[in-house]
């Protein structure tokens, strides 16, 4: 059963830094694409960075500039570096695996860690 274990997400004020890690645990990590999703509240779960397991990377419009992915397949770990952070960015994000190319994740979630961005 594969579990994922998201981390570093906390309150940060409006343009500051923010690394959000991942780690999973009963799958063999190196072979699939994984993505970091979030949710704000009242809104849909949304897609915003993925990184295949050749470490091409794909990010959403609201993400390109300011946020980076990265793997370490050593450590079954996935990151977000998120950069420039916005008020618009509050919301509780996970990671999983789509099933690329399509969105939708191929596993059950996290609990998720949230981020909160204000003054």
């Amino acid at each position: 059963q594969v579990q994922l274990v998201e981390s570093g997400g906390g309150l940060v004020q409006p343009g500051g830094p923010l690394r959000l890690s991942c780690t999973a645990s009963g799958v063999i990590f190196s072979r699939y694409a994984m993505a970091w999703y979030r949710q704000a509240p009242g809104k849909q779960r949304e897609l915003v960075a993925l990184i295949t397991s050749d470490v091409s990377t794909n990010y959403a419009d609201s993400a390109k500039g300011r946020f980076t992915i990265s793997r370490d397949n050593a450590r079954d770990t996935v990151y977000l570096q998120m950069n420039s952070l916005k008020p618009e960015d509050t919301a509780v994000y996970y990671c999983n695996a789509p099933l690329w190319p399509r969105r939708e994740p191929r596993w059950d979630w996290g609990q998720g860690t949230q981020v909160t961005v204000s003054s």
